[in-house]
């Protein structure tokens, strides 16, 4: 058992550095005593302030299993003004000398008024209710794809438990630093901006947090991070309608959702309920996209394998009564740009073949929703004004 439990809070973030409690070795004991637990750990250059935040972690973590009467936390330190000065914690050599940025958690702003990103032009939120569709690959390559049609775009990770974006930029070694405002700095790859929580732990690290706890560190990187001027900021959103989403939609203006399906049914059963979710939180859509629709083999680029079926987003579609944004096929290059972190549509050498052409379509009918002629038209019909 206080194995399990020191594992558990080694997950937490030290918001001093924004590497975990584990990573950083900073848990010394961990005692199970029947109903009672003691925890000791180093609190070494973390601040009172950063203090409350690591210690509310472990009560919201340990609270299923333990009274809070119960639960004792002790810490200790080397140096007591390190400690009241609130001093960053020892960093290694070859770290920049920029101030590492910290991540908090705690309870969002759920239910609050919306607020705007500021120096932000369009919100665009990726959403699918099943896990496995490709999803974080068509946030990258859209984004690469608005980027190559000449837009400043930013990406969100909002997926807390499953991370992906610094392994699909490439960045799986990025620390994000922090400006003298104290707002996180986005790491840059490939001309884009990103923020995501892979970055600030370690990669084989699980975050084992129940959803409400990460209500603060996804209001960071809405609001505290450094966008600066974008035209697009694409979220990539987690699978499903939880704490994440609803958190998202309820305290940011996003201005629209598309929904990412594969073709067979089992895909489009679960991707109607995110639908309705957009529908009762006001977001409009812009509509559907069909991704992994066919295979096209490098040998004969006319060629179109139906693997998963044929048809079923559009049709969906119809029933929905929803736009059908088009079919993102599959090639060998966009399966190798995944695995190591250089998007397809970042590469110009794929200009002309299928997946290239159907990105670039994709990008130009949300970029005509959301800024062309049809945008009257479009939120006036789904907004009632």
């Amino acid at each position: 058992m206080s194995d399990k439990v020191k594992n558990l809070i080694c997950t937490i973030a030290n918001p001093a550095t924004g590497m975990t409690l584990g990573a950083e070795e900073r848990i010394s004991e961990v005692k199970v005593e029947g109903k009672k637990i003691s925890i000791k750990y180093d609190r070494e250059g973390i601040s009172p302030a950063q203090k409350r935040v690591i210690e509310d972690s472990i009560y919201g973590l340990l609270k299923a299993d333990f009274e809070e009467d119960d639960i004792t936390i002790m810490t200790f330190s080397k140096d007591s003004k390190d400690v009241f000065g609130g001093a960053p914690a020892t960093k290694k050599e070859s770290a920049p000398k920029q101030e590492a940025a910290q991540v908090k958690a705690g309870h969002g702003p759920v239910g609050a008024t919306k607020k705007r990103i500021p120096n932000v032009k369009n919100v665009l939120a990726v959403s699918s209710c099943k896990g496995g569709v490709g999803k974080s690959t068509v946030s990258v390559n859209l984004a690469m794809s608005l980027k190559n049609k000449g837009y400043k775009v930013g990406i969100l990770d909002a997926d807390i438990y499953g991370p992906s974006m610094p392994m699909l930029l490439g960045k799986r070694e990025a620390k994000p630093a922090a400006n003298e405002q104290k707002k996180i700095l986005p790491v840059e790859a490939l001309g884009v901006h990103f923020i995501s929580f892979g970055l600030f732990i370690q990669e084989d690290d699980a975050v084992i947090w129940r959803g409400p706890m990460l209500g603060g560190v996804l209001n960071q990187f809405l609001f505290d991070v450094e966008w600066g001027e974008l035209d697009y900021l694409i979220i990539d959103l987690p699978p499903g309608t939880g704490d994440m989403q609803l958190s998202m939609v309820q305290a940011t203006e996003v201005d629209a959702a598309v929904v990412v399906s594969t073709p067979q049914e089992v895909a489009l059963l679960d991707t109607r309920k995110g639908m309705k979710m957009f529908e009762k939180v006001n977001v409009p859509i812009l509509g559907m996209i069909e991704n992994m629709s066919y295979f096209v083999p490098d040998d004969n680029l006319d060629k179109k394998y139906f693997i998963f079926g044929e048809g079923g987003v559009k049709n969906a579609c119809s029933e929905l009564k929803t736009d059908f944004l088009g079919e993102i096929p599959m090639e060998i290059a966009l399966r190798v740009g995944s695995d190591t972190g250089v998007p397809y549509m970042s590469s110009s050498a794929h200009e002309g073949r299928p997946v290239w052409n159907a990105y670039m379509e994709l990008a130009n009918k949300v970029d005509q929703k959301m800024n062309g002629k049809e945008k009257k038209g479009f939120f006036s019909k789904i907004l009632g004004k």
